[in-house]
């Protein structure tokens, strides 16, 4: 039995409907869309996203300062194997952790609800607890490459600009001062260049460039963000970044990596999103989106 006419005409105009829509969405700018869903939810929203194998970029704020939060563990690894590659230090070194190394309760760290009473751990072994984001293994690499000042000299040497990236603070005090946290700023654009330089510029040897990259990838921290809509195996090696919610009011929700497209050519983005009320879920789905527009728009 066919359908009438007048069933067949509304069928159709139904399908011409979504088709035009899905047209003028197509035209749309990544940046346009990547600023729809920054404005969906309250707080601000930095991106820049580098195609490494081409250099063609895809930006939204992405000259704005934004707390960086956990994000900064990534240049402190960093300058820990810059410094193992200049024969400083041991990838096998015995590190003291002592419990008057604890950062706050409030922030995250499983070596000091595992280890109470402190423990001796290797540099390969913090390093590995520092890209899950345990705020008191950062702490003690930073102590043992000379202070933040130290990381900090060597993210300039590696030509980002110092007012456009700060590693001033260890997590003791980050996280006992929740205002403090802006002290430790990038841009979206100064951490996604970092990680161009890290992973194309051979900085670092290929052991200690190995070593950081499948810690990233291994991390289990944010995955509802830039991971979050990708579609599943996509090979992502990134940091997160997140600080305490007071009062409704969360300053930091950030994540920043490298993505490998199914072409095999890389992608580097950093999603930071500042001074948000909105709640954990809104905040990753915004990060994820962008992550999922930025990925499609180069897949």
């Amino acid at each position: 039995m066919k359908p009438s006419n007048h069933y067949l005409r509304q069928a159709i105009s139904i399908l011409l409907f979504v088709l035009s829509h899905f047209y003028s969405y197509s035209q749309i700018s990544p940046e346009q869309k990547i600023e729809q869903h920054a404005q969906s939810i309250s707080g601000n929203v930095g991106v820049h996203a580098i195609l490494l194998e081409t250099g063609e970029t895809v930006s939204y704020q992405a000259d704005q300062r934004f707390p960086m939060q956990s994000v900064y563990k990534f240049p402190i690894a960093m300058a820990v194997l810059n410094q193992v590659d200049q024969g400083k230090l041991s990838l096998d070194q015995m590190i003291l952790v002592s419990p008057s190394d604890y950062i706050p309760k409030q922030g995250y760290s499983p070596i000091r609800e595992k280890f109470p009473d402190g423990v001796e751990l290797t540099v390969r072994e913090l390093l590995g607890y520092t890209i899950r984001s345990d705020g008191s293994a950062s702490d003690v690499l930073l102590k043992t490459i000379g202070g933040a000042k130290v990381a900090d000299q060597y993210v300039y040497s590696l030509g980002v600009a110092d007012e456009d990236m700060a590693i001033a603070l260890p997590e003791m005090i980050q996280v006992a001062n929740d205002t403090v946290q802006y002290q430790n700023y990038s841009t979206p654009r100064a951490m996604t260049e970092l990680l161009k330089i890290f992973y194309m510029d051979s900085v670092l040897s290929t052991e200690s460039q190995d070593l950081l990259f499948k810690d990233m990838v291994d991390s289990k921290t944010g995955l509802g963000r830039i991971k979050g809509l990708l579609p599943k195996g996509t090979i992502v090696a990134h940091k997160t970044g997140t600080s305490g919610t007071y009062k409704g009011l969360t300053r930091a929700t950030n994540d920043a990596g490298i993505i490998i497209l199914p072409n095999g050519d890389h992608l580097a983005i950093t999603v930071f999103v500042s001074d948000s009320h909105a709640s954990d879920k809104e905040r990753d789905k915004v990060i994820a989106n962008i992550a999922k527009v930025v990925f499609g728009y180069w897949r």
